[in-house]
């Protein structure tokens, strides 16, 4: 749940940081639009903002005109924040027929703005302007999965360290068992337990021994098992299934030698405890 919230949260952001790319595009128009005012030019026309990269937009002019550096660095500002764009970039000015920059700036918010030859006049040509948008450092949500991978194993490892716990003290504290040999049979919460360990049996593991528990030195027969233990809940096995569990509980009982499963050939099992 926690991974879920959280790369949900980081796309959720990554996602309202995002500018549509057509609103982009008729503010950068606007931008060269109160540009040509401010040289006192209402009759040219802005034309088409073009995307030269992913970061980066040119916006150029029918007719050249002339301003002051100042006019340019007031009007991006108060442009971008006014609709809420980038807050650090970089505005070239560069003239169209020697394609070279005459004039640059960079509004930063970490390294600080740099609008280096305020003031300057620039005499009337064929200029375009360049704006890269600084890219952030956007959260890694792959380093988020990461971190999360490895501190989700350690929070199951210290729940299942805790409910295991909880059921020993459960189960230390029931007094509802069955005592086979040396363990004790809880048949609630299926576990053998003894001096030494505990063992977790499947619930077709608990079912069996309860029934060789309440049938000792008796032959169980191999339908009444398959029938208790699978068909009464809808399965179809075969003989050789009650095999196989006879062969687990043995194993998972084996620390007492006093516990034995006696094969009654055609019959089924008998379970004594010598």
């Amino acid at each position: 749940m926690i991974i879920a919230i959280l790369i949900s949260a980081v796309a959720f952001i990554n996602e309202k940081n995002e500018i549509p790319e057509k609103h982009l595009e008729v503010v950068l128009r606007d931008l060269g639009h109160q540009l040509l005012l401010s040289a006192k030019d209402s009759s040219s026309r802005v034309l088409p903002v073009k995307k030269l990269n992913e970061h980066t937009y040119q916006i150029s002019f029918q007719n050249d005109f002339g301003f002051i550096s100042d006019s340019l660095i007031n009007l991006v500002q108060r442009t971008f924040q006014k609709n809420a764009l980038a807050k650090d970039y970089i505005v070239n000015l560069r003239n169209c027929k020697q394609n070279e920059t005459v004039f640059a700036f960079e509004i930063n918010s970490q390294t600080g703005d740099l609008t280096p030859c305020r003031g300057r006049t620039l005499e009337v040509s064929c200029y375009v302007i360049e704006i890269e948008l600084l890219k952030k450092n956007k959260f890694n949500s792959f380093l988020l999965l990461l971190l999360i991978i490895p501190l989700s194993f350690v929070g199951f490892y210290v729940k299942d360290k805790f409910r295991k716990k909880e059921e020993a003290v459960s189960i230390s504290d029931n007094n509802d068992y069955i005592q086979l040999g040396n363990f004790k049979f809880y048949t609630d919460n299926n576990v053998l337990k003894s001096e030494n360990k505990s063992i977790t049996l499947s619930e077709k593991e608990t079912k069996a021994l309860k029934i060789f528990a309440e049938n000792m030195n008796q032959i169980v027969e191999r339908e009444k098992l398959m029938k208790e233990i699978w068909e009464d809940e809808g399965i179809v096995v075969i003989s050789r299934n009650v095999d196989v569990l006879v062969s687990k509980l043995r194993k998972k009982l084996s620390d007492d030698n006093s516990i034995k499963f006696i094969n009654v050939h055609g019959r089924g099992y008998k379970f004594i405890i010598e």
